[in-house]
């Protein structure tokens, strides 16, 4: 039996130890505390700029001239993670930070060998050197690991871990974390490797100088070859498909990292925030075809001459592909300047809003003759591209053939004024001279405009009339962004078939797409811009400083880079937009007699501007609902008044001419079954007034 001095001291002891022990974790805490691990809440990782997807466009180095990309597990390749932790810490989740075992094992191999055979360390250890490196390989720095990966396991969790090793280990260089690796190495995000590659990945952080493939290939090789060989003894690989990686080449190359939309790019920088990646509306795929057809059109091009592109969904108004030059960093084509945003002469890249506008005015249709010869509009006389004639052509051969005295016929009668409050109520301010109001000169290039207004103004012609401001993420967070009617949307399904109809340039597939070119005055800027049912893709071509290239123009120089980019955009062909329902487009023996000539009077005379005032129609009013018994036995007509107009008047109903011409400002109508119905009235002179009423 135990005496009770025995037990007394027994008990003496075991609350001495106890609260010895006790003292000891409060001082580990308090010293834990009052040491804390250089954690910060978010890394110094590169600026990245993704695409609409979240795929990167363009990184920026780290201020200290690193390529480091933040990394989630989510990012990477599943087998990647598991053959980090087989061969470098196999205990990995089980452990606290420090694998006992390992470290016994490596004191063991050190003692008998005399030198480090294996070190140990777990991947906490490695994440505590890599935010805290060390100045030597000795017992205390060692000591110093592990009591600072304790530290980090009790703050992070285990995927925190790993991301944080993810993102900070070292590839050769100033490559930090697989991300940046991958790409590096493999042209590829860490997503989907290869068994091989994550191989190689797995085994460069050991040393990475050493075993860099672009320097060292044999050796990166060999590291390769070791980490499948683990990974078999280890029972994650076969052996058959560990034989199949080590055939794979080990490429010696290193390549770029994106380096796409540079200028949208360099434009989103001061919104960075550290950790926090940057998004553009760009399609990755969109944009990487985009730059290679702009390079490639340059080379042919020739010297100091650049190509600018925008192509923009016009459903939307998001940009899904921008090339503010052909080369950001070739000085000899200036390619630091952005050209989709510098105002040039559009040419004759406005004349089908120009035709648009009389078309949903009724003063033309399609087949409506107008004279191509010299004209003196009070002392402005505008020649063609070529300095020749063709005589009198339909509307649909002038826009067609962008005959210039045709189109200034047309914008006379539309009246400059008009067209340009149009462009405005779309957003879109033509730059005009210093204190002059618009002039007939803006039909063919006399004002300003930018690449990415005029794309933003055909995103009207590819959605029915309808567009939307672009943007492209680099505005401000508040900025305006508008839907507005640039035409309506019979006018601007004529303007679609008729540029449909336009053939491409030589050597250019057919795709679907209705097109216009522009040359300004002086072969300074030449233009192509063309549209599917969705998409609009707009084309820039010249020198940025704006001097004249003989020889450039937009069907030459401009319209092949246009079908070649849709082409390699990558993006499915959309139908144009169909028909709209009571659209007027008859054959040329169909014409009303109003509409067969543009313009001409009684004299013979081309009269744009009748002094009588526009035809108005009083009755019915616009939005009236009628009640005229249709699907009774004793339907009556609607009687249809109108005010003002040259005599004789022709009327309309859903696009289809009523019986007669008649001088009276009174008609009668018999509609055919209820609903909306659209009644038109036009003059003499081809202008005309609408109304939409509805039938009970």
């Amino acid at each position: 039996m135990l005496s009770r001095k025995f037990l007394r001291r027994t008990a003496i002891a075991g609350i001495s130890f106890a609260c010895l022990a006790a003292l000891s974790v409060a001082a580990l805490w308090e010293l834990d505390r009052a040491f804390p691990p250089p954690l910060p809440a978010t890394l110094t990782v590169s600026t990245e700029v993704q695409d609409r997807d979240g795929q990167l466009l363009r990184a920026f180095a780290t201020p200290d001239g690193y390529w480091r990309l933040e990394t989630r597990l989510d990012q990477v390749d599943r087998e990647f993670i598991d053959m980090l932790v087989a061969y470098e810490d196999k205990r990995f989740w089980d452990h606290r930070g420090v694998d006992v075992l390992a470290l016994c094992r490596a004191a063991g191999q050190f003692a008998t060998s005399g030198h480090i055979v294996s070190g140990g360390s777990t991947l906490s250890m490695q994440l505590a050197r890599l935010i805290e490196p060390r100045d030597s390989r000795s017992l205390a720095s060692k000591a110093k690991q592990i009591l600072r990966a304790i530290q980090i396991e009790r703050r992070l969790s285990k995927q925190e871990i790993l991301e944080r090793y993810l993102t900070l280990a070292p590839y050769g260089g100033n490559l930090e974390g697989v991300r940046a690796a991958s790409l590096a190495y493999f042209g590829k995000e860490p997503k989907r490797l290869t068994v091989s590659e994550s191989a190689l990945l797995v085994a460069l952080p050991q040393l990475p100088e050493k075993r860099r493939p672009d320097r060292n290939l044999d050796i990166a090789h060999a590291a390769r070859d070791r980490v499948l060989n683990r990974m078999v003894s280890s029972g994650l690989l076969g052996e058959r498909e560990a034989a199949r990686a080590a055939l794979d080449d080990v490429s010696g190359l290193r390549r770029k990292l994106p380096a796409l939309a540079a200028h949208a790019s360099y434009a989103m920088l001061p919104r960075a925030e550290p950790g926090k990646p940057l998004q553009l509306t760009i399609r990755r795929s969109v944009q990487q075809g985009l730059e290679q057809v702009a390079k490639e059109a340059a080379r042919k091009l020739g010297p100091k001459l650049s190509v600018a592109m925008v192509m923009a969904d016009a459903r939307t108004g998001d940009i899904l592909g921008e090339v503010g030059s052909a080369d950001f960093f070739d000085a000899s084509r200036s390619g630091w300047i952005d050209m989709t945003k510098v105002v040039r002469s559009p040419g004759s890249t406005l004349k089908p809003f120009i035709y648009g506008l009389a078309f949903e005015q009724g003063l033309v249709a399609q087949e409506t003759i107008i004279e191509d010869s010299p004209a003196d509009f009070g002392g402005y006389r505008p020649k063609n591209f070529d300095m020749g004639y063709q005589g009198d052509v339909s509307i649909r051969q002038a826009l067609q053939l962008s005959l210039n005295v045709p189109a200034i016929r047309v914008l006379d009668a539309v009246g400059p004024a008009r067209l340009t409050a149009r462009f405005r109520q779309a957003g879109v301010n033509l730059v005009l001279p210093l204190n002059e109001a618009p002039g007939l000169a803006i039909g063919l290039g006399g004002a300003g405009i930018t690449l990415r207004d005029l794309v933003q103004l055909y995103t009207g012609l590819a959605n029915g009339g309808k567009m939307h401001t672009l943007h492209d993420g680099t505005e401000p967070a508040n900025a305006e962004r508008t839907t507005a009617t640039i035409l309506d949307d019979q006018a601007a399904w004529q303007i679609d078939d008729i540029l449909s109809g336009v053939k491409p340039p030589q050597g250019a597939m057919q795709r679907g797409i209705a097109y216009k070119t522009g040359t300004s005055y002086g072969y300074r800027d030449a233009w192509s811009v063309g549209f599917d049912g969705r998409y609009v893709l707009g084309i820039w071509v010249g020198r940025a400083d704006a001097s004249p290239i003989p020889g450039l123009s937009g069907y030459v120089s401009a319209a092949p880079i246009l079908f070649e980019g849709f082409g390699r955009s990558g993006l499915a062909s959309v139908p144009l937009p169909s028909r709209p329902p009571g659209v007027f487009n008859p054959k040329r023996d169909e014409l009303p007699v109003t509409l067969a000539r543009f313009g001409a009077g009684s004299d013979g005379l081309v009269q744009a501007t009748p002094t009588e005032p526009a035809p108005t129609i009083i009755f019915p009013p616009d939005g009236a609902r009628v009640d005229l018994g249709t699907n009774s036995a004793d339907a009556t007509p609607l009687v249809l008044k109108l005010q003002g107009g040259r005599a004789p008047f022709r009327w309309l109903a859903n696009g289809k001419p009523l019986a007669g011409i008649d001088r009276r400002r009174t008609a009668t109508w018999q509609p055919d079954g209820t609903g909306y119905s659209t009644l038109t009235v036009i003059d003499a002179v081809g202008r005309a007034a609408s109304v939409k009423v509805f039938v009970e």
